[in-house]
């Protein structure tokens, strides 16, 4: 392998990037880093994560400052890991699984849902362990490294899913989700990892699961998003100020199971419409949940019907032009809001 791979300055010691900006990536392995040397039991297993430092580098470093007993080379089978990682975890463990890209966590579906899932309610088994990985399009990928399957586990009770869209809240959440006591699904949008950067708060910086927050304050129309489209509808929200003066309020969901439903009454009470924005596929996907909590709540609070933007039921394609089309972009969401706007 050559010279000996160092952390760095993004995993140099607990909270020691305070005020230094580093990417979304990087901010995942210092808290990786930060909770390894904080609490002994937490320890990392994987394809490839030790010595190669995982598909996108982000376990790099990691094995050369905690050895090869905390950052575990695996075989090629996602329910071997993760069934191993369960019993680390009923056995007083943290163990943070990675996935090398969140495509075949479908591999590890049987034990999530049918064992991990239901471990506390059946037989009283905490079961304090992260599964992680890289997900999501805009990257040209394909449908077999490009996919958001995060639908097929938020309606699984007894699992936390989060979705962060910012350096901040990747350090902040992979932190939270580390300590938790259940199991949490930690999803990783790969177009992110080094194009989106943060300057880390000092201290111990923890994210509560389970709470959204407002990415843009507005009066006219809310945008209900999370992840990479967090950042697509900023960018629609700035051209409709600029072209419109329409004044559009971004709600970044951060936690997807369990949903903040106060946080999305408050922006629907606040704007009374409401796109919801995922890059998941329509049918089936959280916006539909996320739309029903709408009326079964807000009803009475909206002046218009409320609007989705998705990506389209299709498997994602290789060519950029039709993965362009397919995948939500800037463009379709101005043309919602500004259809709500006319209501």
């Amino acid at each position: 392998m050559g010279a000996a791979v160092h952390p760095g300055p993004a995993t140099s010691a607990a909270g020691g990037g305070a005020g230094a900006e580093i990417t979304y990536l990087e901010a995942i392995r210092e808290a990786l880093y930060e909770e390894m040397a904080r609490d002994e039991n937490v320890f990392l297993l994987g394809e490839d994560i030790g010595a190669f430092g995982g598909a996108f580098k982000v376990t790099e470093g990691l094995m050369a400052r905690f050895g090869e007993r905390r950052v575990i080379d695996t075989p090629i089978s996602e329910i071997a890991i993760v069934g191993a990682a369960a019993g680390a975890a009923h056995m007083g463990m943290r163990p943070v699984v990675e996935m090398q890209f969140i495509d075949f966590i479908a591999n590890a579906y049987d034990i999530l849902t049918n064992y991990v899932a239901t471990a506390r309610y059946r037989a009283f088994l905490p079961c304090p362990m992260v599964v992680r990985g890289p997900s999501g399009g805009y990257v040209r990928g394909g449908p077999f490294h490009s996919q958001n399957p995060e639908a097929g586990f938020v309606h699984t009770p007894g699992l936390k899913v989060v979705y962060p869209a910012t350096a901040e809240d990747a350090k902040g959440l992979m932190k939270a989700a580390i300590r938790d006591d259940d199991c949490v699904l930690f999803f990783e949008h790969k177009y992110l990892y080094r194009r989106v950067r943060g300057v880390m708060p000092a201290g111990d910086h923890v994210v509560p699961i389970g709470q959204a927050r407002v990415a843009r304050e507005g009066r006219d129309v809310s945008i209900v998003t999370y992840a990479a489209t967090v950042h697509k509808a900023l960018e629609a929200a700035a051209q409709l100020e600029a072209e419109d003066g329409l004044s559009v309020e971004v709600l970044d969901l951060r936690t997807l199971a369990p949903l903040d439903d106060a946080a999305i009454e408050a922006t629907v009470r606040k704007t009374h419409r409401v796109l919801v924005l995922h890059e998941d596929t329509r049918t089936g996907g959280l916006a539909g949940e996320i739309t029903a909590r709408i009326n079964e709540s807000c009803f009475e609070w909206l002046d218009a019907p409320v609007l989705r933007v998705t990506a389209h039921d299709i498997p994602l394609p290789y060519a950029p032009q039709l993965e362009d089309f397919v995948l939500p972009q800037t463009a379709d969401v101005v043309r919602a809001v500004r259809r709500l706007a006319a209501y």
